[in-house]
């Protein structure tokens, strides 16, 4: 447990620096393509109010990814118990092994699940295959004795191509000033629907002692709960498409059709209105150029 913790910390400190290198390079980046300005002038208008004003699209997304996180994290937290309990032939150590296939699997796949992301696009449609394929993980757990492995490996490869098409849809459905905002009422809602989840999970399995064997029927009710997330991501994840596909199909664009500069109504600046008096002040000084 020792070099657990001084891994996590050590994990910490990784984080912070990588934070402050990203950090210097995107205010670089920012400085260098000449949106500083832009960018700061804008972020000054943005109000708490204006949380009223992000889009329908970025609701029902943050919708999904807090219905699919419901389904991942408050499971992985008690496969480890579930193994055992289940399969009795697995050790501990294995069962912990067998629940972190999650996590390896996504180590492995993550990078290039976001690359094909990149170039294929269609993220909404990634967002509803991911919810509807994730379901039969669920199934398998709670009703066959299928190999825990299968499922959680299953499970790894759902959650890679969520975390890869999900939260980077965010900043294509909300102006840039609010994106700060956005990312944060984004995790605010997941971790609030993650916490009553493991709530409801704990109720459900009704044991404070981890030596004690939980009751199958209890585990089943567990999975079913899980199920019932997994089914309302893919309700919020299929309305996301078509308020999408109605509004201009921005997280369904193609790699082609990226390519093109489009407008998108959600993605408008908040003093677009302050804009057009300047463009009109501009129009003018190069009226009185062409008649001197």
């Amino acid at each position: 447990m020792q070099w657990t913790l001084w891994g996590g910390a050590l994990l910490c400190v990784l984080g912070f620096a990588s934070s402050v290198i990203v950090s210097t390079l995107d205010e670089i980046g920012v400085r260098q393509l000449g949106l500083d300005g832009a960018i700061q002038e804008e972020s000054r208008k943005v109000r708490i109010q204006d949380v009223k004003l992000l889009s329908v699209r970025y609701w029902l997304l943050v919708l999904t990814i807090m219905f699919f996180y419901n389904g991942i994290f408050p499971f992985i937290a008690d496969a480890s118990k579930f193994i055992q309990d289940k399969y009795s032939y697995y050790s501990q150590k294995e069962a912990a092994y067998i629940a972190g296939a999650v996590y390896d699997s996504s180590l492995v796949l993550s990078a290039s699940v976001g690359i094909l992301i990149d170039y294929v696009g269609l993220r909404g449609v990634f967002a509803v295959a991911c919810a509807v394929l994730t379901l039969p993980v669920f199934g398998l757990l709670a009703f066959t004795f299928v190999p825990p492995l299968v499922s959680t490996i299953w499970l790894g490869v759902t959650y890679s191509f969520a975390a890869a098409s999900m939260w980077p849809s965010i900043p294509l459905v909300v102006p840039q000033a609010t994106l700060g905002t956005a990312m944060g009422l984004a995790t605010s809602v997941q971790m609030i629907g993650i916490g009553i989840s493991n709530l409801v999970v704990g109720q459900i399995l009704g044991t404070k002692s981890s030596e004690t064997k939980i009751p199958l029927w209890r585990w089943q009710r567990m999975m079913i709960f899980m199920l019932a997330n997994t089914i309302s991501c893919i309700v919020t994840s299929v309305l996301l498409n078509v308020v999408d596909h109605r509004q201009g199909g921005t997280l369904n664009k193609t790699t082609k059709k990226s390519g093109q500069e489009q407008s998108d109504p959600d993605r408008e600046p908040l003093t677009q209105a302050e804009e057009e008096p300047n463009e009109q002040d501009g129009d003018a000084v190069r009226s009185r150029s062409i008649n001197s």
